[in-house]
């Protein structure tokens, strides 16, 4: 389902969080809130602490951009995201949370279109999607 940016869209862009922490799903979700821009539509969160759980969801579709924690455990966000991206075409956005900055390679390797390293910083984290979404809607 392609996405246009607009912001009287009735229907909620689904965002999935992956984490096997649930804090940091909740500091995501807290740091994006209802809707981070003006421009999109009102978020609507699904929350996943499994790989399973989310390679089963975004198989599914529907899903409009991921969030996967690179340091969940026992299956991390940054090789979640290299299998989402061979096996799903088209693959919606995904951003991964990395351990620190100069893990930016990893989400480079793993294909992630936007990595914000932990501690989650709302400001960062918000920009990113923000820039993600856009790129989407210009596609």
């Amino acid at each position: 389902m392609p996405f246009v940016a607009d912001s009287a869209r009735i229907t909620p862009l689904r965002v999935l969080v992956y984490s096997n922490d649930a804090d940091t799903r909740r500091q995501v979700i807290s740091a994006l809130g209802k809707r981070p821009h003006p421009e999109f539509p009102a978020f609507e969160y699904l929350e996943v602490a499994t790989g399973a759980v989310v390679i089963a969801q975004m198989d599914a579709g529907g899903i409009d951009l991921a969030i996967l924690d690179g340091e969940a455990a026992p299956t991390g966000g940054l090789g979640i995201a290299k299998q989402l991206k061979d096996e799903i075409d088209p693959c919606p956005p995904i951003l991964v949370l990395t351990g620190r900055a100069d893990d930016a390679w990893l989400a480079n390797w793993s294909r992630a279109e936007a990595s914000v390293a932990h501690p989650i910083d709302p400001i960062r984290l918000t920009e990113a999607v923000v820039g993600l979404l856009r790129s989407r809607s210009a596609a």
